[in-house]
């Protein structure tokens, strides 16, 4: 079972050690549920391979901190190994360092200044309908009820608020199918895209900022898909776009947006998720930043905030990882950063 009493360092490298790829946390979240339910300050209970533990201290307020169990496929590295002061292995930054200062925190933190929800899930690194975040919510809704929410991804140990959205388009551009060796005769589709690329070059992204953080959007090409056969002139050509938006725009006005840069085209959407609001405004998320210090910052990416802003909860990223190393063979996690975090959650539990 895992040793909850030891340094949250060493915890880190136990946890890592447990294979946890998405899809397979069974051995992880079993681990997590027998450390945790020795606590008699806890209630825990399960579902799937989510393990959610509580207090029932009867305070006003409720915190919820959660953190996924699952990684990336592993890339020759595991077992964890310690070179100096940093952490190597599958899963180091993103984000079995953030879940071992939660299982501490659960461990430490008996009666804490607030009641707390710890949310420890799976299935976070795939596709959106098998989150186990997205399975609770259906299923045991109350089990996310907060005041607001701390979602343990790497963020070098620097608050980031909210998250922007995201969206799939297809971008669609007709021709006319010819013998390649007759060209004339038809009209090239995959040459038809270069006006369609050309307002990507052009494009300039906005950088609004929302509740007082700056977003940086992009709308960007990420696969090109045409041609028939080696001898005959194209009549089809899509252009897969990505438009990552701030959330001061909602999924319609997101895709209103893309309608109107590529006007003249045909456009679809093939999928959507929509963004999160810093919240930082909320007073229990204004004792977090004071607690924990430094100058929040926008987040630049999607994350489960997202899923926790729409159920009501105001919610931000904090953790000791590095985001920038995530997914990475060569994946690395600062020790001194996991020590930090510790210490910077425990003063905002005790004070």
């Amino acid at each position: 079972m895992l040793d909850l009493t030891q340094d949250v360092r060493d915890l880190t490298a136990a946890i890592v050690d447990i294979e946890s790829v998405s899809g397979a946390e069974q051995a992880l979240a079993d681990e997590v549920e027998r450390a945790l339910s020795v606590l008699p300050h806890l209630k825990v209970t399960r579902s799937g391979e989510t393990v959610v533990a509580r207090t029932e201290l009867g305070h006003p307020e409720r915190v919820l901190i959660a953190g996924h169990l699952d990684t990336v496929p592993v890339a020759a590295n595991l077992p964890s190994r310690v070179e100096g002061d940093l952490l190597y292995g599958c899963g180091t930054t993103d984000m079995k360092a953030g879940v071992a200062v939660a299982l501490k925190l659960a461990a430490t933190v008996p009666a804490p200044n607030r009641d707390l929800t710890y949310v420890f899930y799976d299935c976070e690194e795939i596709e959106s309908e098998r989150n186990g975040l997205t399975r609770v919510a259906r299923e045991h809704a109350d089990w996310l009820a907060a005041d607001f929410a701390v979602l343990m991804e790497p963020t070098d140990g620097v608050i980031e608020g909210g998250c922007q959205g995201t969206l799939r388009a297809e971008v669609t551009v007709s021709g006319k199918r010819a013998h390649s060796a007759r060209s004339w005769f038809g009209v090239n589709a995959i040459h038809g895209i270069e006006p369609v690329l050309a307002r990507l070059n052009a494009y300039e992204p906005r950088r609004p900022t929302v509740d007082g953080l700056e977003y940086h959007e992009g709308l960007n090409a990420v696969g090109v898909r045409g041609g028939v056969a080696g001898n005959v002139i194209p009549d089809l050509c899509v252009v897969s776009v990505n438009y990552r938006f701030a959330p001061d725009l909602s999924i319609e006005e997101a895709r209103e947006h893309v309608r109107e840069v590529f006007a003249g085209f045909a456009v679809s959407f093939v999928d959507a998720a929509p963004g999160a609001r810093p919240g930082l405004t909320h007073p229990v998320a204004a004792a977090f930043a004071a607690a924990v210090g430094g100058t929040p910052r926008a987040k630049l990416g999607w994350t489960d905030v997202a899923r926790f802003s729409a159920l009501g909860v105001p919610a931000v990223n904090y953790g000791p990882g590095d985001p920038n190393l995530a997914h990475q063979q060569g994946e690395y996690v600062s020790l001194p950063k996991i020590v930090e975090s510790e210490r910077a959650m425990l003063n905002w539990l005790s004070t």
